[in-house]
């Protein structure tokens, strides 16, 4: 781990979407302090001193708070420290104390090893050449940094957050839910939050453990929806909900045990939003089934495609004025929401709203949908130096057989079966894949097809 004085940030763990590395290797308290400094300089630059600082339940995560924050309030800033939590409580607290902005200490979904940090200014998420912009702010130190705890009226700022979440669930029926938290940071709010719900709540992994004892918690990955999908089916639960880490992601399932994949969960919160306000648009990332697509404009809706990756998700959705978007990592978002924020419980509680509202279960959704046969979102390992020279061999290739190809975000490629996508992820050293058919036959076909160029480009899968 480099030394604490190190006055720059590791350039390696400047993502796309935020900051992200391995601890002790990549990432150090140095590079934790050294942004604090410069979000302090870069922040009061612009007139901004108060921001608030949180984060997640990862075993380096108190540390790095620890040393950011130092760097904060050496910078001058006023420093509201929330202690852990999730990520969307974070956003909730910058909009309800009326902040100008945030830090999340978090890993996310990424490995227990690894650990980063979530910026947000002026409500809005900093990420691209605005994060690096403030990466690279040169830091100074100012007198007048202090930290506190936040309070609204006396009273701690997760307890807010509980109520007005429960809030949103009004007029949700009777339900008996299954609740996977993965060991992550809605444990230490899920207990309060279902409290004040109706119906029964089963705990699942609730406990805050950094090691994450039970499963990864990425609801995207099947198989860490293994024991949630037992648990419903022991239960006679009505539905199980998982989250990831910190909180922004959510996985589902139905009474019966069978997962309802993401772009079927936008759908089926599409109905409502729909109902309100017919020719409403829904934003989807281009990972998502044609079944969504095809259903809201069905229903009366404009359907809008868009490259994955929720930051750019969430920026389409206001630039189409839209209500609703989603994308199939589990990223879901409501404009509605503090500063329109990809907030798992959020969508939970509107989930479970709707299903209040509906008068039909989630199996029966399922059920009623269009018959596909499609793969979970597949992610192969490559090199970030291999990742986008990947995408463009695949991309010769395809355009010297004359395919039909859509370069909305990677490639998606669409064939008699059905179609399958490509591309590179923006916060892993990975490329991300799926295909979807008509049936069995032809998602094997896509799948031989896609694992055949990843292979001539000398991508293991």
């Amino acid at each position: 781990m480099r030394s604490p004085k190190a006055p720059s940030i590791n350039p390696a763990i400047i993502r796309s979407y935020d900051i992200r590395g391995v601890v002790g290797q990549q990432l150090g308290l140095a590079d934790a302090h050294a942004l604090g400094l410069a979000y302090a300089a870069h922040a009061i630059a612009r007139g901004k001193h108060r921001i608030a600082v949180s984060r997640d339940g990862r075993l380096s995560s108190p540390d790095l708070e620890a040393a950011l924050a130092a760097g904060l309030t050496a910078g001058g800033m006023n420093v509201l420290r929330l202690g852990v939590g999730p990520t969307p409580r974070m956003y909730f607290a910058v909009q309800a104390a009326e902040l100008e902005g945030g830090v999340m200490v978090t890993g996310s979904h990424n490995p227990p090893e690894q650990n980063g940090f979530k910026l947000v200014l002026d409500g809005e998420p900093v990420f691209g050449a605005a994060l690096k912009r403030l990466v690279a702010t040169p830091a100074t130190k100012r007198p007048g940094g202090a930290t506190h705890d936040l309070y609204l009226g006396g009273i701690e700022i997760t307890t807010h957050y509980v109520r007005r979440l429960a809030a949103v669930a009004a007029g949700a029926g009777e339900l008996h839910v299954v609740w996977d938290c993965g060991h992550g940071a809605v444990g230490t709010v899920i207990g309060a939050l279902v409290a004040r719900l109706p119906g029964q709540h089963t705990l699942l992994n609730a406990r805050v453990d950094g090691s994450f004892p039970a499963h990864h918690p990425d609801p995207a990955v099947p198989a860490n929806l293994r024991q949630l999908q037992t648990m419903v089916v022991a239960k006679g639960a009505d539905l199980g909900i998982a989250f990831d880490g910190d909180g922004d992601r959510i996985g589902v399932v139905d009474a019966t045990g069978r997962i309802i994949w993401p772009d079927q969960l936008v759908l089926f919160l599409a109905l409502e939003i729909l109902a309100a306000h017919p020719g409403a648009t829904v934003v989807a990332d281009v990972k998502s089934s044609r079944v969504l697509f095809d259903e809201v404009e069905r229903l009366g809706g404009r359907a809008v495609m868009v490259p994955s990756g929720y930051v750019i998700v969430r920026e389409a959705m206001l630039r189409e004025k839209a209500p609703l978007a989603g994308e199939m990592s589990g990223h879901i978002v409501y404009a509605d929401c503090w500063h329109a924020s990809d907030d798992a419980l959020y969508v939970a509680m509107r989930l479970l709203a709707a299903l209040g509202n509906q008068g039909c279960t989630l199996a029966e959704f399922r059920e009623s949908l269009p018959r596909m046969s499609a793969t979970p979102e597949l992610r192969v390992a490559c090199p970030e130096s291999r990742k986008q020279a990947t995408i463009r061999e695949v991309a010769a290739r395809l355009v010297a057989r004359g395919a039909k190809v859509d370069t909305t975000d990677g490639l998606r490629v669409t064939a008699d079966e059905g179609w399958w996508l490509l591309r590179a992820s923006g916060t892993e050293p990975k490329l991300t894949a799926r295909c979807e058919a008509a049936d069995p036959d032809g998602l094997e076909r896509l799948r031989g097809e896609l694992l055949s160029h990843l292979r001539q480009s000398g991508i293991r899968c």
